[in-house]
Protein backbone atom coordinates (compact mmCIF):
# COMPACT_ATOMS: atom_id res chain seq x y z
CA UNK A 1 0.00 0.00 0.00
CA UNK A 2 1.18 3.59 -0.10
CA UNK A 3 -0.07 7.02 0.63
CA UNK A 4 -0.92 8.92 -2.00
CA UNK A 5 -0.02 13.18 -1.55
CA UNK A 6 -1.40 13.89 -4.87
CA UNK A 7 -4.05 12.56 -7.49
CA UNK A 8 -3.73 9.79 -9.28
CA UNK A 9 -5.82 7.39 -11.81
CA UNK A 10 -8.98 5.75 -10.06
CA UNK A 11 -8.28 2.38 -12.26
CA UNK A 12 -5.80 0.44 -14.45
CA UNK A 13 -7.28 -0.78 -17.53
CA UNK A 14 -5.68 -3.68 -19.06
CA UNK A 15 -6.38 -3.85 -22.85
CA UNK A 16 -5.73 -7.16 -24.91
CA UNK A 17 -3.03 -8.44 -26.27
CA UNK A 18 -4.43 -11.24 -28.36
CA UNK A 19 -7.60 -11.01 -30.65
CA UNK A 20 -9.99 -9.18 -28.62
CA UNK A 21 -13.35 -11.63 -27.18
CA UNK A 22 -16.31 -10.08 -25.49
CA UNK A 23 -14.38 -11.17 -22.14
CA UNK A 24 -14.39 -8.09 -19.62
CA UNK A 25 -12.97 -8.71 -16.28
CA UNK A 26 -12.47 -6.32 -13.27
CA UNK A 27 -11.10 -6.76 -9.81
CA UNK A 28 -13.14 -3.80 -7.68
CA UNK A 29 -11.28 -4.12 -4.44
CA UNK A 30 -7.42 -4.64 -5.12
CA UNK A 31 -6.61 -1.09 -4.85
CA UNK A 32 -3.77 -0.15 -2.60
CA UNK A 33 -3.32 3.52 -3.08
CA UNK A 34 -4.50 5.17 -0.36
CA UNK A 35 -6.14 9.06 -0.98
CA UNK A 36 -4.70 11.75 1.23
CA UNK A 37 -8.09 12.51 2.60
CA UNK A 38 -8.77 9.51 3.59
CA UNK A 39 -8.05 10.31 7.59
CA UNK A 40 -8.94 7.07 8.78
CA UNK A 41 -7.97 6.27 12.97
CA UNK A 42 -7.02 2.66 11.91
CA UNK A 43 -3.14 1.14 11.99
CA UNK A 44 -2.34 0.49 8.14
CA UNK A 45 -2.26 -3.28 8.72
CA UNK A 46 -5.84 -3.15 9.51
CA UNK A 47 -6.97 -0.97 7.27
CA UNK A 48 -5.36 -3.33 4.46
CA UNK A 49 -7.38 -6.04 5.57
CA UNK A 50 -10.34 -4.69 3.20
CA UNK A 51 -7.96 -5.12 0.05
CA UNK A 52 -8.05 -8.08 -2.39
CA UNK A 53 -4.28 -7.84 -2.68
CA UNK A 54 -2.60 -9.29 -5.81
CA UNK A 55 -5.88 -10.10 -7.11
CA UNK A 56 -5.20 -8.09 -10.44
CA UNK A 57 -1.36 -10.03 -10.69
CA UNK A 58 -2.61 -13.09 -10.08
CA UNK A 59 -5.28 -13.01 -12.82
CA UNK A 60 -2.44 -11.32 -15.40
CA UNK A 61 -2.41 -13.65 -18.14
CA UNK A 62 -6.33 -12.32 -19.12
CA UNK A 63 -5.32 -10.20 -21.52
CA UNK A 64 -3.33 -12.71 -23.21
CA UNK A 65 -6.18 -14.33 -23.78
CA UNK A 66 -8.12 -11.37 -25.85
CA UNK A 67 -10.07 -10.11 -22.30
CA UNK A 68 -9.81 -6.76 -20.94
CA UNK A 69 -8.62 -6.42 -17.32
CA UNK A 70 -9.73 -3.75 -15.06
CA UNK A 71 -8.53 -2.96 -11.85
CA UNK A 72 -9.06 0.07 -8.98
CA UNK A 73 -5.99 1.60 -7.83
CA UNK A 74 -7.89 2.94 -4.79
CA UNK A 75 -8.85 0.78 -1.57
CA UNK A 76 -12.58 -0.57 -0.88
CA UNK A 77 -12.35 0.84 2.21
CA UNK A 78 -12.59 4.13 0.77
CA UNK A 79 -15.11 3.82 -1.01
CA UNK A 80 -16.54 0.14 -2.33
CA UNK A 81 -16.84 0.11 -6.24
CA UNK A 82 -19.18 -2.80 -5.68
CA UNK A 83 -21.53 -0.93 -3.84
CA UNK A 84 -24.41 1.05 -5.16
CA UNK A 85 -23.60 4.59 -4.32
CA UNK A 86 -27.16 4.76 -1.77
CA UNK A 87 -26.21 1.86 0.10
CA UNK A 88 -24.29 3.97 3.07
CA UNK A 89 -25.19 3.73 7.05
CA UNK A 90 -26.46 7.19 7.81
CA UNK A 91 -25.10 6.48 11.30
CA UNK A 92 -21.55 7.39 9.57
CA UNK A 93 -22.66 11.05 8.40
CA UNK A 94 -22.11 13.90 10.13
CA UNK A 95 -25.44 15.51 8.15
CA UNK A 96 -28.36 14.20 6.33
CA UNK A 97 -27.77 12.83 3.20
CA UNK A 98 -29.45 14.39 0.14
CA UNK A 99 -31.64 11.77 -1.08
CA UNK A 100 -33.33 8.64 0.21
CA UNK A 101 -30.56 6.22 1.36
CA UNK A 102 -30.89 1.96 1.29
CA UNK A 103 -28.56 0.92 3.40
CA UNK A 104 -28.42 -3.14 2.79
CA UNK A 105 -26.66 -5.70 5.05
CA UNK A 106 -23.36 -4.75 3.98
CA UNK A 107 -24.00 -1.10 6.07
CA UNK A 108 -25.04 -3.12 8.88
CA UNK A 109 -21.71 -4.89 8.64
CA UNK A 110 -19.65 -2.20 8.27
CA UNK A 111 -19.00 -2.75 4.73
CA UNK A 112 -21.04 -0.50 2.88
CA UNK A 113 -20.39 2.16 0.11
CA UNK A 114 -17.97 4.01 2.77
CA UNK A 115 -16.36 1.30 5.44
CA UNK A 116 -17.31 2.33 8.65
CA UNK A 117 -14.88 -1.02 10.45
CA UNK A 118 -12.45 -3.37 9.65
CA UNK A 119 -11.89 -6.62 10.90
CA UNK A 120 -14.72 -5.18 13.42
CA UNK A 121 -12.77 -2.22 14.37
CA UNK A 122 -14.29 1.60 13.80
CA UNK A 123 -12.25 2.93 10.75
CA UNK A 124 -12.83 6.66 11.58
CA UNK A 125 -13.34 8.35 15.19
CA UNK A 126 -15.34 11.06 13.61
CA UNK A 127 -18.85 11.38 11.33
CA UNK A 128 -18.06 12.28 7.46
CA UNK A 129 -19.63 15.18 5.92
CA UNK A 130 -21.68 15.25 3.04
CA UNK A 131 -19.29 16.48 0.37
CA UNK A 132 -16.56 14.52 1.64
CA UNK A 133 -18.48 11.29 0.27
CA UNK A 134 -19.87 12.85 -2.33
CA UNK A 135 -16.32 13.65 -4.14
CA UNK A 136 -15.62 10.30 -3.33
CA UNK A 137 -18.12 8.71 -5.67
CA UNK A 138 -17.41 11.59 -8.10
CA UNK A 139 -13.42 11.00 -8.30
CA UNK A 140 -13.33 6.90 -7.98
CA UNK A 141 -16.58 5.14 -7.48
CA UNK A 142 -18.17 6.60 -11.36
CA UNK A 143 -15.13 6.81 -12.89
CA UNK A 144 -14.52 3.05 -12.06
CA UNK A 145 -18.28 2.03 -13.43
CA UNK A 146 -17.98 4.38 -16.22
CA UNK A 147 -14.85 2.28 -17.22
CA UNK A 148 -16.25 -0.70 -16.95
CA UNK A 149 -19.70 -0.07 -18.41
CA UNK A 150 -17.34 1.19 -21.76
CA UNK A 151 -15.81 -2.14 -22.07
CA UNK A 152 -19.20 -4.02 -21.31
CA UNK A 153 -20.83 -1.87 -23.31
CA UNK A 154 -18.52 -1.75 -26.50
CA UNK A 155 -17.82 -5.75 -26.30
CA UNK A 156 -22.14 -6.39 -26.44
CA UNK A 157 -22.03 -4.38 -29.69
CA UNK A 158 -19.30 -5.48 -31.16
CA UNK A 159 -20.65 -9.64 -30.33
CA UNK A 160 -23.59 -9.63 -29.45
CA UNK A 161 -23.28 -10.42 -26.00
CA UNK A 162 -20.49 -10.29 -23.34
CA UNK A 163 -18.94 -12.19 -20.45
CA UNK A 164 -17.83 -10.35 -17.36
CA UNK A 165 -15.49 -12.37 -14.64
CA UNK A 166 -16.10 -9.75 -11.21
CA UNK A 167 -12.11 -11.13 -9.71
CA UNK A 168 -12.02 -10.99 -5.82
CA UNK A 169 -10.37 -12.38 -3.13
CA UNK A 170 -11.64 -13.34 0.27
CA UNK A 171 -10.09 -13.99 4.02
CA UNK A 172 -9.95 -16.97 5.31
CA UNK A 173 -12.46 -16.22 8.58
CA UNK A 174 -14.83 -15.42 5.90
CA UNK A 175 -18.07 -17.07 7.76
CA UNK A 176 -16.66 -15.18 10.96
CA UNK A 177 -16.42 -11.63 9.75
CA UNK A 178 -20.40 -12.61 8.03
CA UNK A 179 -21.39 -13.24 11.33
CA UNK A 180 -22.17 -16.84 10.11
CA UNK A 181 -21.99 -19.65 12.35
CA UNK A 182 -20.79 -23.00 10.62
CA UNK A 183 -18.69 -25.94 10.94
CA UNK A 184 -18.30 -25.82 7.36
CA UNK A 185 -14.38 -25.02 6.09
CA UNK A 186 -14.50 -22.20 3.64
CA UNK A 187 -13.76 -23.10 0.13
CA UNK A 188 -10.68 -22.63 -1.61
CA UNK A 189 -12.76 -20.57 -4.39
CA UNK A 190 -16.61 -19.39 -4.09
CA UNK A 191 -18.54 -18.76 -7.24
CA UNK A 192 -21.61 -16.33 -7.20
CA UNK A 193 -23.92 -15.80 -9.72
CA UNK A 194 -26.72 -14.74 -7.57
CA UNK A 195 -28.26 -17.87 -7.23
CA UNK A 196 -27.99 -18.53 -10.65
CA UNK A 197 -29.65 -15.33 -11.84
CA UNK A 198 -26.18 -13.46 -13.86
CA UNK A 199 -24.57 -16.17 -15.62
CA UNK A 200 -25.13 -19.17 -18.27
CA UNK A 201 -24.52 -21.90 -15.87
CA UNK A 202 -22.30 -23.85 -18.86
CA UNK A 203 -19.89 -20.94 -17.87
CA UNK A 204 -20.07 -21.31 -14.25
CA UNK A 205 -19.67 -25.46 -14.49
CA UNK A 206 -16.65 -24.99 -16.93
CA UNK A 207 -14.98 -23.18 -14.40
CA UNK A 208 -15.59 -25.21 -11.13
CA UNK A 209 -14.57 -28.26 -13.20
CA UNK A 210 -11.53 -26.78 -13.98
CA UNK A 211 -10.47 -26.01 -10.44
CA UNK A 212 -12.22 -29.17 -9.30
CA UNK A 213 -9.73 -31.01 -11.98
CA UNK A 214 -6.81 -28.78 -10.21
CA UNK A 215 -7.52 -30.39 -6.68
CA UNK A 216 -9.37 -26.93 -5.22
CA UNK A 217 -12.13 -26.93 -3.36
CA UNK A 218 -15.31 -25.00 -4.72
CA UNK A 219 -18.54 -23.59 -3.21
CA UNK A 220 -21.18 -21.88 -5.22
CA UNK A 221 -23.25 -18.79 -3.60
CA UNK A 222 -21.66 -19.95 -0.23
CA UNK A 223 -20.90 -17.29 1.42
CA UNK A 224 -20.17 -15.01 -1.37
CA UNK A 225 -23.37 -14.58 -3.81
CA UNK A 226 -21.96 -11.33 -5.76
CA UNK A 227 -23.05 -8.34 -5.03
CA UNK A 228 -24.07 -4.95 -6.95
CA UNK A 229 -21.75 -5.25 -10.20
CA UNK A 230 -22.88 -8.54 -11.48
CA UNK A 231 -26.46 -7.68 -10.08
CA UNK A 232 -25.92 -4.44 -12.67
CA UNK A 233 -24.53 -5.70 -15.41
CA UNK A 234 -25.68 -10.17 -15.10
CA UNK A 235 -28.77 -10.34 -18.07
CA UNK A 236 -28.23 -14.28 -19.25
CA UNK A 237 -31.59 -13.44 -20.94
CA UNK A 238 -29.80 -10.65 -22.95
CA UNK A 239 -27.21 -12.95 -23.38
CA UNK A 240 -24.89 -10.64 -20.72
CA UNK A 241 -23.63 -12.84 -18.24
CA UNK A 242 -21.56 -11.94 -15.19
CA UNK A 243 -19.92 -14.40 -12.59
CA UNK A 244 -18.43 -13.50 -9.15
CA UNK A 245 -14.82 -15.29 -8.73
CA UNK A 246 -13.36 -15.19 -5.06
CA UNK A 247 -10.48 -16.75 -4.31
CA UNK A 248 -9.49 -18.04 -0.33
CA UNK A 249 -6.35 -15.50 0.77
CA UNK A 250 -4.32 -17.85 2.47
CA UNK A 251 -4.33 -19.59 -0.70
CA UNK A 252 -1.37 -16.94 -1.64
CA UNK A 253 -0.53 -14.62 1.35
CA UNK A 254 0.09 -14.00 4.56
CA UNK A 255 -3.36 -12.62 5.48
CA UNK A 256 -1.30 -11.03 8.68
CA UNK A 257 2.27 -9.32 7.13
CA UNK A 258 0.29 -9.22 3.24
CA UNK A 259 3.57 -10.66 2.00
CA UNK A 260 2.83 -13.56 -1.06
CA UNK A 261 3.03 -17.06 -0.15
CA UNK A 262 5.40 -19.96 -1.75
CA UNK A 263 1.97 -20.99 -3.60
CA UNK A 264 1.40 -17.69 -5.15
CA UNK A 265 3.38 -18.69 -8.28
CA UNK A 266 1.31 -22.29 -8.38
CA UNK A 267 -1.53 -20.42 -8.41
CA UNK A 268 -1.27 -17.92 -10.72
CA UNK A 269 -0.25 -20.48 -13.39
CA UNK A 270 -3.52 -22.61 -12.31
CA UNK A 271 -5.46 -18.87 -12.82
CA UNK A 272 -3.65 -18.46 -15.94
CA UNK A 273 -4.64 -21.72 -17.85
CA UNK A 274 -8.36 -21.16 -16.20
CA UNK A 275 -8.14 -17.68 -18.30
CA UNK A 276 -7.75 -19.51 -21.54
CA UNK A 277 -10.42 -22.26 -20.25
CA UNK A 278 -12.72 -19.34 -20.44
CA UNK A 279 -11.55 -17.26 -23.42
CA UNK A 280 -11.83 -20.95 -25.67
CA UNK A 281 -15.96 -21.09 -24.50
CA UNK A 282 -15.90 -17.75 -25.20
CA UNK A 283 -14.69 -18.12 -28.71
CA UNK A 284 -16.70 -21.27 -29.22
CA UNK A 285 -19.86 -18.55 -29.22
CA UNK A 286 -18.81 -15.98 -31.07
Amino acid sequence: MKFADEDFEPYALSMPTATAIPLVCDSPHSGVIYPADFLSCLPASVLRSGEDTYVEELWQALPAVGAVLLAANFPRTYIDPNREVDDIDPNILAEPWTTELHPTEKSRLGHGLIWSRARKQAVYDRKLWVAEVENRIGTYHQPYHAALNRQIEAAYERFGGVWHLNLHSMPSDSYEALEIETDKPLADFVLGDRDGTTCDPTLTGIIEDFLLECGYTVARNDPFKGVALIARIGRPEENRHSLQIEVNRALYMDEESYEKSANFASLQKDLAQLSARVADFVKSLI
